[in-house]
């Protein structure tokens, strides 16, 4: 009868431990909105409409942009697009996501790079109109701005 009595106490320590643990373990980031849809303009090369998709862990952030109106004018390998994507800062300055993450493309496929690694504050407002995406292709850069606010708002970070 005791080991029984011991065996449920354990138990049940046990299970107040876990419960304890999910309670005081940390929350997951969050970032709003988790996408957000731009017009951007790229010179001689082209510009349309561009999708750009934000994640959020703690103060690591990164943004993917795709865009079936920006085509690769010739095949690209993957991870072969050298890409700092600038956003403005609202209340001031700014935060550059850099990286050479990209899918491989074919000549005429949508343009994809991300995911680039940055790193924002918790309360960071950040919006694509006034900065910028650069890529270095093959040696070539290619500068594409936004010609408008992006929708539906500015990414938020916690």
């Amino acid at each position: 009868m005791r080991g029984k009595r011991t065996a449920t106490g354990a138990a049940l320590v046990a299970g107040a431990l876990a419960v304890t643990g999910l309670t005081l373990a940390p929350t997951a980031a969050a970032v709003t909105p988790q996408s957000a849809t731009i017009n951007a303009s790229c010179g001689i090369f082209g510009g349309g409409t561009a999708t750009l998709t934000a994640t959020q862990s703690g103060g690591s952030a990164t943004m993917t942009l795709t865009s079936s109106a920006i085509s690769a004018p010739v095949p690209v390998a993957q991870d072969s697009i050298a890409s700092t994507l600038t956003l403005v800062r609202a209340g001031g300055g700014s935060v550059v996501f850099s990286g050479t993450k990209n899918p491989a493309m074919s000549t005429g496929a949508p343009v994809s790079v991300g995911p680039l690694p940055g790193t924002v504050a918790s309360g960071d407002s950040l919006e694509a109109y006034g900065g910028s995406l650069k890529m270095v292709i093959f040696g070539v850069t290619v500068t594409c701005k936004a010609t408008a606010r992006q929708s539906p708002g500015p990414f938020v970070f916690d």
